[in-house]
């Protein structure tokens, strides 16, 4: 072989072993400048594709498993920074709290945050308390009606662009909302089908109404400029959902009968 031909192999090679590094060095900075894989979680008995759980272990739910899974193929420990809702993390972004979470999107928050795959649709509608006459979205959207949705989320601008005459009013937690849906101080409780079917269990006399009013889409996310972590948990997501990584997180976490998205 030609010496100059070896000479531009050889250069390659060696440029191949720096880049790489580098690329890893990058890859960290962006995804763990603390050491560790800030996760962002919210925590509420909901359960599903974006909600986890608090459990004498620690935490449980499927961005909790995805994140440890992340966390591994970076090469760093896991950390999961805590918070009430959605809207929570998304405000906190811009602040360097954490690196990856996991949460419903929408045009809102695609101004505050970088978003790879979605990985699970839900249709959102209401669940009203017990004894309601309400039926329907039509008779459920009438003046006094009061509506509850977990504060500055997805669902809860949802909620508010569909009804004109009940009033939607936004909390912090998953659980307060729940309260005063058993005690009958609200008339509904807007979010996930899914969760709510499963709340509907729990509190006799309750229904969840057959009308969908918008399709809520969960995907993971990256804070702003985050490109290079961008490119990687679009990679993870890509390959979680073929090689069986997500199909168990959703098997044991109750989402048996959720489609996996390739």
């Amino acid at each position: 072989m030609p010496t100059c031909l070896w000479s531009i192999l050889a250069g390659l090679t060696v440029a191949a072993a720096i880049a790489m590094p580098a690329l890893a060095d990058g890859l960290k900075d962006e995804m763990a400048s603390t050491g560790k894989l800030r996760v962002a979680i919210a925590i509420s008995p909901a359960g599903g594709a974006f909600w986890s759980t608090k459990t004498d272990a620690g935490y449980s739910g499927v961005p909790v498993d995805l994140g440890k899974e992340m966390a591994a193929q970076i090469g760093v420990p896991v950390e999961y920074i805590v918070y009430q809702n959605s809207g929570q993390i998304t405000e906190a972004a811009a602040n360097n709290a954490w690196d990856v979470t996991f949460l419903p999107k929408d045009p809102e928050r695609e101004s505050k945050m970088l978003f790879g795959p979605i990985y699970e649709i839900n249709d959102a509608t209401y669940i009203v308390r017990p004894g309601s006459s309400v039926t329907n979205f039509a008779t459920l959207d009438q003046v006094g009606i009061k509506v509850a949705a977990v504060n500055n989320t997805t669902t809860m601008r949802g909620a508010a662009a569909h009804l004109k005459n009940a009033k939607v009013t936004g909390y912090e937690t998953y659980d307060e909302i729940v309260g005063l849906l058993k005690s009958g101080e609200i008339d509904a409780f807007a979010l996930s089908r899914d969760k709510l079917d499963r709340l509907a269990q729990r509190i006799p006399g309750t229904r969840v109404l057959d009308e969908t009013f918008k399709k809520t889409t969960t995907a993971v996310a990256v804070p702003l400029g985050h490109q290079q972590a961008l490119a990687f948990v679009t990679g993870f997501m890509k390959a979680a959902a073929t090689n069986g990584a997500l199909r168990k997180a959703f098997d044991n976490h109750g989402m048996k009968d959720a489609p996996v998205r390739e």
